[in-house]
Parts: C-alpha cells; structure tokens; sequence
C-alpha cells in the first residue's frame, strides 16, 4: 500500500467536505416515525460526522460546510469546536437555513429519516468557498457523493480534489449514495439506498480518475460500477481508477482491493466484522470511514485499517444517533481489547463509560466555584430581616454576576445554583462560559430525596443538557442497613437517570459523625459508592485533616474511575481562615480540583443586603471580593505545593 503521508508537509489529516446537519432522533424505539413524540438532536451529515469521528480518533480534521447563520449553525459550529474539529472553513449562510433530518429507529432493518434540504445552506457551497491553502495543508481530502449532484457543489468538491492532487494530498471518495437527495425517490422514502440511474453513475464517475481510495456500502458500489453484479461493479470502478477500493459488508465487515479485482469477494484482503447487535445503522459507515482514515493515515497495514474501520462501525451500529456515537481512541482501544464483549454492546457499561467520559465537554485542570443553591438559607435570612422571599432570586443574580468580576470568562470557574429561587440567574448563566452546577436533592433529606419528583429522570428532564446535577447525600458506610440500602438505591437512580439525559453528576458526599471518629469512613463511602456502579463525574467532599484518608480517597478513584474529573472541597460554612488552612494542608492532593464554597462567601453580605444595609453594587463587590479571596488563597496554595514537589 502507498504512503498516503507522501508528499509535502502536512499540518491536517483530514479535509472533509459537503453535508451538515442537525439531526433530530426519535427517542422512542419500535414505532412509527408518525408516532414518535420526543427527539434528540445531534450534529449530522456524513462528511460532519466523518471529522468528528476522525478527530475522536485522534486525526486533525477540518470542514469545509455551510450552515445557516441561525441557532442550528452556531450549535454545529460550537459541537464541532468542542470535538477539536478545525472550523475556519465552515461558513455562516445568512440567507439559507442549517440542514434538517428527522429520523426514527422502527426495527432492526427499518429507519425512517427524512431530509429538510430544500435549498439548505451546505448545499450552497461554490468553488469560491474552497480555502486553497487549508486544502494544501491536508494530507487527505474528503468529497462525497451527495456533493456531486448539483453543479455548484460538484464543481467545489472537484476543485478541492484537484488542489490535493496537485499538493501531494490524497483524495478519498466516500460514495453516500442517497438516491432521495438525487430526487430519485418519494420524499418520504430517505432511507432508500439504492435506485439504478445512469445519468447518476455518470456523474460520480467523474471523480473516479482523481481519488485514491474509495469507500462504499454493496449498493454503493453498484450505482458507481453502473452494474448490480457487485464484482461487475467493482471492475468497472477499477477500469477508471487505480484507487485502493474498499467494500463494507455490514456485519460481514469489509473487504479491501488493491489491484486487480479478483473473480471471488473473499480474495481481497478481508477485514472481518464483529459480532453485535444492530441497534442503529445509521451513522455506522461514517465511523467506518473514521476507524478506516485512521489506520490508513497513520500507515498501519490494509488488514488494520480495516479492522479499525469495522470497530468503529460496530461500536456506532450498537448505539443511538450518529455523531455522538463515534469512538474515541481510549475507547477504541479499549473495545479492542476486551475479551468478552456482550453481543449487546451498548450494555458494557465499562465501554459505555470510557465512552461518555471521553467526549464530555471541557477540561478541568482546575474548578472554582461559588456555592449558591442553598434555599432553606435563604429563606430563613429572608425572614429574619423581614424581607420578602422573592428577593432571593436577584440576589442570586448578583451572585453569578460577582463569579463574572472574578472570573473574567474564563471557563474554569462555575457555580452552582438551584431552580427554585436562582431561575434568573441559571438562565443568565447560560450566556457564560462558566460550570454551571444545579441541586436536585431535597434540603436536608435523609434517606435522599429529590426536588421536583420522586423519579430524578423526570426532575431533570426539562433542564439545560449542560447542567451539572448535583446531589448532597449525608450517607455514612455504618448506617443502619435499612438507611443505607435506600440512600444506596436512591444514588444508583440518581447515576442511572444522569446517563440517560446525558447529564454530568455531582455527588456530594457528607459523612455524618454519629460515633468515635472514623477518619477513613469516607474513603470507605466512596469505595461502598463505586461497588454500586456509580461513577459520578465529580466528588464534592469536606475539607478533611487527615492526609491518610485524602491518600485512600485518590487510591480509591484512581483504581476505580481513572476517568472520573476529580474533586471539589466544600466549605460547610467554615470562616475563610479555616478553609486556607485545609487549602494549605491538601494541597498535594492532585485528584483535588477546586472548590465548591457557599456560605463562606455570600452568608455576611446577604445578610446585610437583605436588611438594606448595603445596595446591589455593594453586595456584588462583596462577593466578589469574598469568592477572589478564596480563590487567590487556593491557587497560592497549589503553586507552592507545586514548588515544593
């Protein structure tokens, strides 16, 4: 096989280019497209999911699109720059919308989608829009089908090809035939794969002579071949193209030719599949040509390739959606190496939290936050000055705004604020950048309960995917079996219902002392916890003297969710002195990540400020002089632990 790195220097993998979209998945399963109440969106488009899935894997891929310059164009634009995605070349149409497909999973063999392209923005694409010198610094090319079936679009996808020929990239074809984007089919026919039409074969065949590998499902093949006979179709192919053919067999997984097509499938260089559940095959070819980009672009051999090719396809075909599906490298190698992997793959729990804790938003290195979504509190301030309750909530306001002096925009500072009374300052906050952590527990509960209804899934159905949940539970490893036990069911569905609104969770973990003092009681909670399943994305922990438990506490995450963010120390209400002394004290501590404080900071100027002794502005700079003195104390604290390692 060539070196596809040949050529000049190269600061991209991967060029993609053509279809983008947002895709708005039924969330029901087994029923009718018409019947379908409720949908997920996702980011879609072949060639869209293709970058992402190649950037999980560790490529450096860039797009070149168009969205409209509307909510849906920002929400692709911001997911792909979250996914490392290079966005220089994805373009804001103002006077076209973003792409839309609905679609549904009926059964195993049926998905129902339909396309809302009618003059969309990424069809708008001109050779003027094609960034030449973004193209010369990629090592490869991505053009698709779809994207030669208007004249405009052709001619960018050509020109693009072209320029990579002559820069020493490679082209790569991914033939996404769909025969309804052609006007071939009724509207309501999208997921059709295939309808003969020599004016269609044509046309693709005109990339033919440029491209160096060429990727597509048996129906594919065949309306490029121009002949339903796949061997037939895959001669015709090679008669125009030297290209590397690739052919994927669904579950059979794929097959490579190189040369010459053989008179037997099985004599290419076969990559066998892997055996798992169809759940979903939408969105699998697009992480097949990921899996394929990445071994073919690193320069492993054909046969790897292609099993990184059928890996990545399975691991898509097993799960809901397209683009959030696509694995990322840990995962990938980590399905690799799995020995026993149910045929169910979506329920290997182990794959499945590599996979949500590998694509989270963000990186915390390190996280400040102030606490604010105490309510009973509140309330009691509330009364205790004569204020009106309803004041509480443009206190909270104030709150987010001091975090914003502070802060200055950048995203590792957050706060934590509950639905009730902080409303205003959640919705506010969602114009930030900042962590952004809501309570779902019931103040004070015990055994825990949650705010808003008895089943968290339905408490946190309505709120923003990018809040936190977070839970304080006082839960001791000694509790008395029948406590224990409930607090332990309520966790697990708290974790459970958190995974399946995709959701990050905070469990804040109070151990009561109601006893001789146990300094490693928790450590000993957060083991019991991970014994139950429960891998919460942050710890909230209390300020502990002893470095004993703190050593227990990193040992036990480090064996039990290397992946886990970390934890943030709480203040339980302690003068600021004392928390910079547990500061100085666990500063060595690095699965510490921050802190989490409330009434340390806001309880004095609250008080003063609903007893209009000071205004706004005073509180505002209260605060913020509070929450930037805690903030100072802590980073002074970490560098000179940092000096002293």
């Amino acid at each position: 096989m060539s070196d596809p790195s040949a050529g000049a220097e190269k600061t991209l993998d991967l060029f993609a280019i053509g279809r983008s979209s947002v895709d708005l998945y039924g969330e029901q399963v087994g029923g009718r497209l018409e019947d379908m109440g409720s949908f997920a969106k996702y980011v879609g488009g072949s060639p869209t999911n293709t970058a992402i899935g190649a950037a999980r894997l560790g490529l450096k891929s860039a797009l070149l699109t168009r969205v409209g310059a509307d909510h849906m164009g920002r929400f692709i634009r911001e997911k792909l720059v979250r996914e490392g995605v290079d966005v220089a070349s994805v373009i804001s149409d103002p006077g076209r919308l973003t792409a839309l497909v609905i679609l549904g999973i009926r059964d195993r063999e049926t998905f129902p989608l339909i396309f809302y392209r009618e003059n969309c923005a990424d069809m708008a694409l001109t050779a003027d829009d094609v960034d030449e010198v973004q193209v010369r610094a990629a090592r490869a090319v991505l053009i698709n089908g779809t994207h030669l079936s208007q004249p405009a679009v052709r001619a960018a996808s050509m020109k693009a090809a072209n320029l990579a020929r002559a820069s020493g990239g490679k082209v790569v074809f991914d033939v996404d035939y769909r025969p309804v984007l052609w006007g071939l089919t009724a509207r309501d026919l999208g997921e059709n794969r295939f309808v003969a039409h020599a004016e269609v074969t044509r046309t693709l065949q005109q990339a033919l002579p440029l491209c160096d590998l060429i990727v597509g499902t048996e129906e594919e093949i065949h309306i490029l071949g121009g002949a339903t006979d796949t061997l037939a179709a895959l001669k015709a192919i090679r008669a125009r193209t030297p290209a590397l053919l690739v052919l994927k067999r669904g579950p059979m997984g794929c097959v490579a030719f190189e040369g010459d097509i053989p008179d037997a499938l099985d004599d290419g260089v076969v990559g066998p599949g892997f055996e798992v559940e169809v759940f979903n095959v939408l969105g699998a070819g697009d992480a097949f040509m990921a899996g394929f980009l990445r071994g073919w672009l690193t320069a492993e051999p054909l046969a790897r390739a292609c099993e990184l090719a059928n890996a990545a396809g399975a691991i898509v075909v097993s799960r809901h959606g397209c683009a959030p599906a696509m694995p990322t490298w840990p995962e990938m190698q980590a399905f690799l190496a799995a020995k026993n992997r149910p045929f169910r793959l979506r329920e290997d729990r182990d794959l499945e939290h590599v996979h949500w804790a590998t694509t989270r938003a963000g990186r915390y290195d390190a996280l400040t936050v102030l606490a604010i979504d105490h309510r009973t509190q509140f309330e009691d301030l509330a009364r205790e000055a004569g204020a009106d309750p309803a004041r509480i909530g443009a206190f909270k306001r104030l709150a987010l705004e001091a975090v914003d002096l502070v802060a200055g925009g950048d995203p590792r500072f957050g706060i934590l604020v509950d639905g009730r009374f902080g409303f205003e300052a959640l919705c506010a906050a969602a114009d930030t950048p900042y962590w952004v952590g809501r309570p779902i527990e019931v103040p004070g509960s015990r055994p825990l309960a949650f705010e808003g209804a008895e089943d968290p899934a339905v408490a946190i159905a309505d709120w923003p995917l990018g809040h936190v949940v977070k839970a304080l539970c006082r839960y001791h490893p000694d509790d008395a079996p029948a406590l224990r036990e409930r607090q332990e069911r309520q966790i697990v569905r708290l974790y459970e219902a958190c995974r399946k609104t995709r959701r990050e969770l905070l469990l804040e973990i109070i151990v009561p002392v109601e006893g001789p003092p146990d300094p490693l009681a928790a450590p000993r909670a957060l083991a019991r916890i991970y014994d139950l399943g429960v891998k919460p994305d942050w710890w909230k922990l209390a300020p502990l003297a002893d470095i004993a438990a703190w050593q227990a506490i990193e040992r036990t995450i480090a064996t039990r969710d290397p992946w886990c963010r970390g934890v943030l120390l709480l203040g339980l209400a302690q003068r600021a002195e004392t928390l910079v002394a547990a500061f100085r004290a666990t500063a060595g501590v690095s699965v510490i990540k921050g802190f989490a404080v409330g009434r340390t900071i806001w309880e004095a100027p609250a008080r003063a400020w609903f007893a209009g002794e000071i205004d706004d502005a005073a509180a505002r700079g209260q605060l913020a002089e509070r929450f930037q003195s805690l903030v100072g104390a802590w980073r002074r604290e970490r560098a000179a632990a940092g000096r002293a390692a």
